[in-house]
């Protein structure tokens, strides 16, 4: 039982939010998303996840990390994804096939001297195929995937939800479970994106890396603890438009994941505090998680 709550606790963790307030349009990901054991998809069955997510900033910074942009700056994000998870029984280079998807809702608010927007409405879909193992004490798994531009986007400054280009993007993960018992987890969950011509302003934005990471230990059958944290930044520049200075950010925080084995049902909560960005927001985020096994 204890290896099936490790296996479900943060079950399918592949993707999740679109590219809202947090990032620059280089990135449709949002990282913080996942955390602890992020990189682990869960045995064959069929899971809806609800993620809730709040996003919050007070500056956003120039390309040397200082806040001198824009003063006074109010940004406020929530969004609610609600996302399926489908692991099949058939596998393929000794891995389980997967697919998922999610459409996220998202109320999002900009506001600084001059300007003050809020926007309610629907984002971007998202659609993957999964394979992941599960051998001994380690969990792999790899994503391909693409979002579509289906929300309404804009030129910047914008609270529009969508971000209006094709995105094209690779995952691959691994956690590894310390001690036999598997109460130690260390995971890493890396991302790649590859953005088509934005549809407001013709500029193809540049390439972006994700990479996520957690650190959790199980205190008792049912309940984990651990730190994460997340590392972005655009790898190439955008094209279409004068060079503009890339981006990237770092942040870290606490987590909390408890199930509940009887009902099937699995609640995770963390905090992530960016502590560094260059040439976009610094602010905090917060998700709490919901997954269902049906």
């Amino acid at each position: 039982m204890k290896t099936r709550i490790q296996f479900l606790l943060l079950a399918a963790s592949f993707v999740t939010l679109p590219g809202v307030l947090q990032a620059q349009p280089s990135a449709q990901y949002v990282p913080g998303s996942e955390g602890i054991k992020g990189a682990s998809l869960p045995p064959p069955g069929v899971y809806f996840r609800d993620y809730n997510y709040f996003y919050w900033a007070g500056q956003i910074n120039d390309p040397s990390g200082q806040n001198r942009q824009i003063p006074n700056l109010d940004a406020f994000t929530y969004a609610n994804i609600p996302r399926v998870i489908w692991i099949t029984d058939t596998k393929f280079l000794g891995g389980y096939v997967g697919v998922d998807a999610l459409l996220p809702l998202v109320d999002q608010h900009l506001g600084f001297p001059g300007y003050s927007s809020t926007t309610f409405g629907i984002g971007d879909f998202f659609g993957e195929g999964t394979l992941s193992w599960h051998i001994k004490q380690f969990d792999f798994a790899v994503g391909s995937g693409v979002w579509a531009p289906t929300g309404d986007s804009a030129p910047q400054p914008t609270t529009r939800i969508g971000a209006g280009f094709w995105t094209f993007m690779q995952t691959a993960g691994a956690t590894w479970y310390i001690d036999e018992e598997k109460t130690w987890a260390v995971s890493a969950l890396n991302r790649y994106e590859f953005n088509t011509e934005q549809r407001d302003t013709h500029v193809t934005p540049g390439d972006a890396y994700t990479l996520e990471w957690g650190v959790s230990k199980g205190v008792c059958k049912v309940v984990d603890l651990g730190m994460v944290g997340y590392y972005q930044q655009q790898v190439t520049a955008n094209s279409g438009s004068p060079a503009s200075s890339r981006n990237r950010v770092a942040a870290v925080g606490p987590e909390v994941s408890v199930a509940f084995p009887k009902q099937m049902f699995f609640v995770s909560l963390r905090y992530n505090y960016e502590f560094m960005a260059e040439n976009r927001a610094q602010g905090n985020a917060v998700t709490l998680t919901l997954t269902k096994r049906f």
